[in-house]
């Protein structure tokens, strides 16, 4: 039996794109470890103790990033992910108020501000693998698992 061509290209693309979210996210978590003081410097002052925000918000990016690889719990990083997404958005926002630089990232306000609107692209990158978690690579496997752990 050879798989539907349509539905193989593009279950093979929504993979191609868990894979590089996960990484980047996973990427972006280590660098809040790496260089604390780029992100510290926008986490909006009404937060107290911006080292722990980043640190916290480092280590959820890097969970969400290899969660989203683990089929077990790739639907629970992918929720979890898009609630990162959400809650670091008053960092970018004050960012882009404040015109703050950050190392390595091209300094210009009107940069800024055209990134805000990316946070809603993430959300949806991240929301796609929250649909349908029968799908997901190795649910069956899983699924199996925890019915056989269930009636033990």
């Amino acid at each position: 039996m050879t798989p539907d061509k349509p539905y193989f290209n593009q279950f093979r693309r929504k993979e191609l794109l868990r894979g590089i979210l996960a990484v980047a996210i996973t990427i972006v978590g280590i660098t809040h470890f790496t260089h604390p003081d780029q992100y510290a410097r926008i986490v909006p002052p009404v937060f107290q103790f911006p080292y722990a925000m980043v640190y916290i918000s480092g280590v959820f990016e890097i969970l969400g990033g290899i969660g989203l690889l683990i089929p077990f719990v790739s639907v629970l990083a992918a929720w979890g992910l898009v609630s990162l997404f959400i809650a670091v958005f008053p960092a970018n926002l004050y960012q882009a108020i404040h015109s703050i630089p950050i190392a390595g990232i091209p300094h210009h306000p009107l940069l800024y501000w055209f990134r805000l609107p990316f946070q809603a692209v993430l959300i949806a990158w991240a929301w796609w693998y929250t649909r349908k978690p029968e799908d997901q690579p190795g649910a069956s496997t899983v699924a199996a698992e925890l019915e056989t752990q269930l009636n033990r």
